[in-house]
């Protein structure tokens, strides 16, 4: 199907429908949706969690305590939110269970970037998902529920069609009152439509933004004359009103209310009564309007505690119900919104060289935790990620440990998605020759931008320590095994030579025999064979010679019969892999005529030069970064 086609199928799909209102009724009978609540339906868009138990995954159960975990597909991208979305999804589950959520404003609180305008451009997205029925012509988009007396026609509509009572408690809209004048009283005359909310049509969605102290007033909530129709009608008339106002358009839907308490409190009035009695009154003297919407609301915690703070804002506060949306707190989490972010953009296809993106996420992170008690902050961020620091840092404390000193704030400070992006933005384009990212760059870009920010002196000195003290080292440590990696497979013959004769010796070793070289008639007794073999364990620090001996030779011996008697490949066994690894690496400069740049000394260590620059681009790095990498290497390596 073409794009075109599509189009028209989903347009299709959303037209309005038009029914009496004997077969609207039929239709709540058969279906509950038909009269469900703006929060029902927001409910029955997110559909229902995929259950993950966290006891499955080791990473993942150190976490979540080895408790079981919802996540929404409907939320798929939004990465290591899982808290936040939560709380999102309670507050509709309650509202929609008719509980006091329903009279509350939704407000996402936190700070800037941090991701509160996705989630509610994800949930308006999300409500032009389920239909509403309204009365046709109705201005508000009222529910035909609201021609109905709660107390008369409550019972016989829940016995003839299963509508709960506390569906009839909505007032009857103005507009409604006087067409059921002209009606003389006759509600049969009403059409009933099924429509989708759209926000291309601002239909059950609407937008509202704080606008000047001065000028703005509360018709951008609740609409108010027209003053063209005043020729016609009398002021106070219902139809010479324009029900332009958010809360007008998004009634039975979802108004956003983008930075609320930046607008001037008189403006923010007509919500309360919207909220807590499902009806407010507009600018004339007509009767009030109908509202069963959800007010979603955010802004930056700054504007909260100021307006928090004020003495005379506590009726408000009770009627909002705050989802903190902090930073996100672990790394690979924080990689992940980097991934989406470069996929959505034409940077999709450069070359992001490994370990660029983790080191942007690892700087941001540092920069959200708060500093812990007799530990390092660097441990702290591993733990967050997942990863168990029990035989590499002892005084590393459990997540839950870090969670209760850091307090319910952290995450609520530090650097932006936003501005880690915009690095990775500079340092994709920072060589006007390829656009490409790597950590080299990285560093350079951040420590150039941290001096630009104009961070308060501590803040300043915090951050490029992080960069110096964490970074970098724990980079170098990763390249330099890139480079090794890819020296090594060029030199992978040397390798599995090395591993043969160790087995081969040990093997002679543990039976006692001597052992004759058949190249070159040399005899090795029991003694020698130890030598020999010493010279490969002490590089890599082996306690226990006999027992690894002893596990290499039994490991090879049973490889052998399943590998028509033939030895396994040197990487096969992990143990003695990084034995071998630290053998060829004990000296440094066995790897400099391969990996440096400089004039080759003979055509063959030109061709193991360029072997080790394909396997690095193999790798993920363009050539021009592997020049760049090796040298940054040789000289950290030189300096440390």
């Amino acid at each position: 199907m073409d794009a075109i086609s599509n189009f028209a199928a989903r347009y299709a799909r959303s037209r309005e429908e038009e029914m009496s209102i004997d077969e609207y009724l039929a239709e709540c009978k058969r279906d509950p949706m038909a009269f469900a609540t703006a929060a029902q339906r927001m409910l029955a868009a997110i559909g229902e969690p995929e259950m993950v138990d966290t006891r499955n995954d080791p990473r993942l159960s150190r976490l979540f305590a080895n408790k079981v975990i919802k996540r929404y597909p409907a939320f798929a991208e939004f990465y290591g939110m899982e808290d936040s979305i939560e709380q999102v999804v309670s507050f509709f589950r309650h509202a929609a269970q008719g509980l006091e959520e329903r009279k509350q404003i939704l407000y996402l609180l936190g700070p800037v970037g941090g991701g509160k305008s996705s989630i509610a451009e994800r949930l308006k997205y999300l409500m032009q998902k389920v239909p509403f029925y309204a009365l046709k012509g109705s201005p508000v988009n009222e529910s035909p529920l609201g021609l109905f007396d709660a107390m008369e026609d409550g019972p016989v509509l829940e016995e003839q069609f299963g509508i709960p009572r506390r569906y009839l408690q909505r007032v009857l809209s103005p507009w409604a009152v006087k067409r059921l004048e002209e009606f003389g009283g006759d509600i049969r005359q009403f059409r009933v439509v099924k429509r989708y909310p759209s926000i291309m049509k601002q239909v059950g969605i609407a937008k509202t933004e704080p606008g000047d102290e001065n000028n703005q007033d509360i018709s951008s909530l609740v609409g108010k004359v027209d003053i063209r129709k005043l020729e016609t009608y009398a002021q106070d008339d219902t139809d010479a009103y324009s029900y332009s106002g958010g809360l007008c358009l998004a009634n039975q839907g979802l108004l956003e209310f983008v930075e609320m308490f930046k607008a001037p409190i008189k403006v923010l009035h007509p919500l309360l009564t919207a909220t807590q009695e499902g009806n407010y009154k507009g600018t004339e003297g007509f009767g009030a309007i109908p509202f069963d919407g959800v007010v979603l609301a955010h802004s930056n915690e700054s504007e909260w505690k100021a307006f928090r703070n004020n003495k005379n804002n506590e009726a408000f506060l009770d009627r909002i119900y705050i989802v903190k949306v902090p930073y996100c707190l672990r790394v690979s989490e924080e990689t992940r919104i980097y991934e989406k972010l470069i996929r959505e953009s034409s940077l999709g296809n450069a070359v992001c060289a490994p370990g660029t993106l983790k080191m942007m996420a690892q700087f941001a992170v540092l920069t959200r935790l708060k500093e812990p008690e007799n530990s390092s902050i660097l441990s702290k961020m591993q733990v967050y990620d997942g990863e168990s620091l029990k035989d590499t840092d002892p005084r590393a404390k459990s997540y839950q440990e870090y969670r209760d000193y850091a307090g319910v704030d952290e995450g609520m400070t530090g650097i932006s998605t936003r501005f880690a992006f915009k690095i990775l933005s500079k340092v994709f384009n920072f060589d006007s020759a390829e656009v490409a990212a790597n950590p080299v760059h990285l560093m350079y870009v951040l420590e150039q931008q941290i001096e630009r920010e104009q961070f308060p002196a501590e803040l300043e000195t915090k951050y490029t320590g992080y960069i110096k003290e964490f970074l970098s080292p724990r980079y170098a440590e990763f390249i330099g095994k890139e480079i090794q990696t890819a020296y090594l497979e060029s030199y992978s013959e040397y390798g599995q030579n090395i591993f043969d004769r160790y087995v081969t010796y040990a093997d002679y070793w543990i039976q006692d025999n001597e052992y004759r070289d058949t190249d070159t008639g040399e005899v090795f007794d029991r003694g020698a064979l130890n030598a020999e073999l010493e010279k490969i364990e002490k590089p890599a620090g082996i306690a226990n010679p006999k027992d690894f001996r002893n596990e290499i030779v039994n490991f090879v011996l049973r490889a052998r019969a399943n590998n028509q008697g033939k030895n396994p490949s040197w990487t096969s066994y992990e143990k003695l892999r990084l034995v071998i690894e630290k053998k060829m690496f004990s000296n440094t400069e066995e790897l400099l005529p391969v990996i440096s740049f400089n004039a080759k000394a003979s055509a063959e260590e030109a061709r193991k030069h360029e072997d080790f620059v394909t396997r690095m681009v193999n790798k993920g790095y363009t050539p021009k970064q592997v020049r760049l990498l090796c040298e940054w290497y040789l000289r950290v390596r030189k300096s440390s």
